[in-house]
């Protein structure tokens, strides 16, 4: 436990100050009741959509509660997790004062938001391994270092990020370490969510954009102290997840089985990407990865995407990030289309 962290004196002064807007689904909550409801302002003719959603996704986070084994006042959903690390910077970051901790290469979201909220972004990069500098991240921290971002599994790397370097940040940084777990569910190790009680200064945010499958309905979910949690709700919209993502998430859910075997078949398909990978000659390295892609150094990273391109197949060139030139980073597909890229790269190597 981090005994110098204190939620209060980060928080933003207007931010402490202010009082949440009360929409009318706040002030009268039962509304799958059989009321008139005439206290919204909606149209009374049913759509299926007519009216506004829960704001507080109460039935939604009932779910997530069960399945991550976290209380539902300890759950904030968002509008994509952009949505969700955006609130963070606006509770905690005091404009054109505060400053941020990125560790290249990594999710380039951190520095636009940084950037959105006139907040300094310090970039100190990750090492050779593609880990924590921690030396290098001490030095650059200051008294008006707020967030520090860390993305594990990190993307584009794909690898986990060190819990002891992690462990040591947690206990030292008197800010918030927000940990971006998007593909947490393809890793080997447990989420941080089950550290929440040991450190009041940590953030993990998740995503049903990835593992899930549901990257169209645009839903992020954060897990923090309730504290925290209370501070981000006070400052967020009153409807920032739309009724349709809400129940299609919560019949998404539902299904398990249906979860596990999608994971279960994108961790096999990545051994045998893997293992064909090795015989292509223009591959010069292949990064460890506990995520559902693959970062790949190639002799000519434009050359071999264009040439993917010219077959069908859209990779990601990511040579303009630190630390990886000349590097794409390929998604796993489904059997048959890692079928036709395994084809593919190997025609391209005559």
């Amino acid at each position: 436990m981090n005994k110098d962290f204190n939620i209060k004196s980060l928080i933003r002064p207007n931010v402490a100050k202010m009082q949440p807007y009360s929409s009318a689904r706040d002030e009268f909550k039962d509304f799958d009741s059989e009321m008139v409801f005439l206290d919204a302002n909606e149209n009374p003719f049913e759509t299926d959509v007519n009216r506004y959603p829960d704001p507080q996704q109460r039935r939604l986070k009932e779910i997530f509660s069960k399945q991550k084994n976290i209380p539902a006042n300890q759950i904030l959903l968002g509008n994509g997790s952009d949505e969700v690390l955006d609130l963070i910077f606006r509770a905690f970051c005091e404009p054109a004062k505060d400053n941020i901790i990125t560790l290249p290469p990594t999710y380039g979201m951190y520095g636009v938001l940084a950037n959105l909220n006139d907040i300094e972004n310090r970039e100190v990069l990750l090492d050779d391994e593609f880990q924590l500098d921690l030396d290098e991240i001490s030095r650059t921290m200051d008294t008006r270092t707020k967030l520090l971002f860390i993305c594990s599994p990190n993307n584009p790397t794909g690898n986990l990020i060190s819990s002891e370097k992690i462990t040591r940040l947690l206990n030292n940084f008197k800010g918030l370490v927000v940990i971006d777990e998007a593909y947490i569910d393809f890793a080997p190790q447990e989420s941080w969510i089950s550290k929440l009680n040991e450190f009041s200064n940590l953030i993990v945010t998740q995503t049903l954009s990835k593992a899930y499958g549901m990257a169209g309905i645009r839903l992020g979910l954060c897990f923090a102290s309730a504290e925290i949690i209370s501070v981000l709700n006070k400052i967020k919209p009153p409807y920032n997840v739309n009724i349709l993502s809400q129940l299609r998430a919560m019949d998404h859910l539902q299904n398990v089985q249906n979860f596990n075997d999608n994971v279960s078949l994108l961790k096999a398909e990545k051994e045998v990407l893997l293992k064909a990978l090795v015989e292509v000659n223009f591959i010069q390295k292949i990064y460890p990865t506990d995520a559902n892609f693959i970062l790949l150094k190639v002799d000519n990273a434009k050359k071999r995407y264009l040439q993917l391109l010219e077959k069908g197949i859209v990779v990601r060139n990511r040579s303009s990030q630190p630390l990886c030139e000349n590097t794409l980073r390929i998604t796993i597909g489904t059997p048959s289309e890692n079928k036709k890229l395994i084809a593919t790269l190997k025609e391209l190597q005559k």
